[in-house]
């Protein structure tokens, strides 16, 4: 069932959105700006569901036929927009947004169109959605979703209201696990931890059987990665490789690794770390590494997430995150 109380943390934004709601003041075009996983659609789909409910309330009332066809993405009012290639061309935005939006809504008060991953259009496709966004019909909403709002233009961003979504805390993480999911206490802490108020990172780490192994598996190749030679890293890659669909689980740890190396640098302050009990590598590396290496590191982790989302092999796209992590011990 959609409902805004599912949507954990947020507080303000939910406010927002039901005050726009109830107030009859909704815009005519949104962003919701934040990581993946971090709950853009959730709040698109409540939102949605809320504008076309029979009820007329500021949120779904889950029993009426519009919330009843929500739930299940059967509104003909409530348009997901779908593409097949890497980035949203300007032919799936006429085709799907600007030769549709003139036609009224079919049963619901208004016609909402959500963008997933927004921040792929390209150029010419966010120019033709300008056109749109600039005059809407006035029964017209459109919900962009974006991880990184630089990839949008600033005449797109100058006409929509901007969501964004700030990390969720520990706390509150830590309860929605225990309680939804049934996680152990110590577990659903330990997921909560790391996943840095990103609930959906926190719930895959939490449900996932394979979170310790994966944990281990690449703390082990960042704590000894400088002194492994090159065959003794290719070995690394092939372990991390059985980890093939949750590959982006370890970039996510070596992030946080590389963090706490960066924190202590600056700080010297041991209970700023999130590895606490790895202190003597943490301590070890910080002292090896530049400012300057560890900015190279973290691009290099950047460029892998992107060869990834690109379906690059991911042995040659980690191996070259490992290699420039090697490069960089010393420098």
């Amino acid at each position: 069932m959609l409902d805004f109380k599912d949507i954990l943390g947020r507080e303000e934004i939910k406010e927002h959105l039901q005050t726009a709601i109830a107030q009859n003041k909704v815009s005519h075009a949104y962003i919701i700006h934040g990581e993946h996983g971090a709950g853009k659609r959730l709040i698109a789909s409540v939102f949605a569901a809320a504008l076309q409910c029979e009820e007329r309330g500021v949120n779904p009332c889950g029993t009426c036929k519009s919330c009843l066809q929500a739930q299940t993405n059967n509104h003909p009012d409530i348009i997901w927009v779908t593409h097949e290639k890497l980035s949203i061309g300007v032919d799936d935005i006429r085709l799907q947004v600007n030769n549709d939006i003139g036609i009224k809504p079919y049963s619901g008060p208004r016609k909402i169109y959500i963008i997933a991953d927004a921040d792929k259009m390209t150029e010419q496709a966010q120019n033709a959605l300008l056109k749109t966004i600039e005059e809407p019909p006035e029964y017209a909403v459109v919900i962009l979703l974006a991880e990184n709002v630089n990839h949008l233009l600033q005449t797109i961003l100058s006409r929509c209201v901007i969501l964004n979504l700030k990390p969720v805390s520990e706390d509150e993480i830590t309860a929605y696990l225990v309680n939804q999911y049934n996680i152990p206490d110590y577990a659903a802490r330990l997921a909560a931890q790391f996943s840095q108020g990103n609930v959906g990172k926190a719930i895959r780490y939490g449900t996932s059987g394979d979170f310790d192994k994966i944990k281990e598996d690449t703390l082990h190749l960042l704590k000894y990665i400088d002194d492994m030679e090159i065959h003794e890293i290719v070995e690394a890659i092939r372990k991390l490789s059985e980890y093939k669909h949750k590959i982006s689980d370890c970039i996510d740890f070596m992030q946080l690794w590389y963090r706490d190396i960066l924190m202590y640098k600056v700080t010297k302050d041991p209970d700023k770390l999130l590895f606490k009990e790895e202190f003597r590598f943490i301590s070890a590396q910080a002292k090896k590494r530049s400012y300057e290496g560890l900015e190279n590191i973290i691009k290099a982790m950047d460029k892998a997430r992107l060869r990834l989302a690109a379906n690059v092999n991911s042995d040659i796209a980690i191996e070259l995150m490992l290699l420039t992590i090697k490069e960089c011990e010393n420098d």
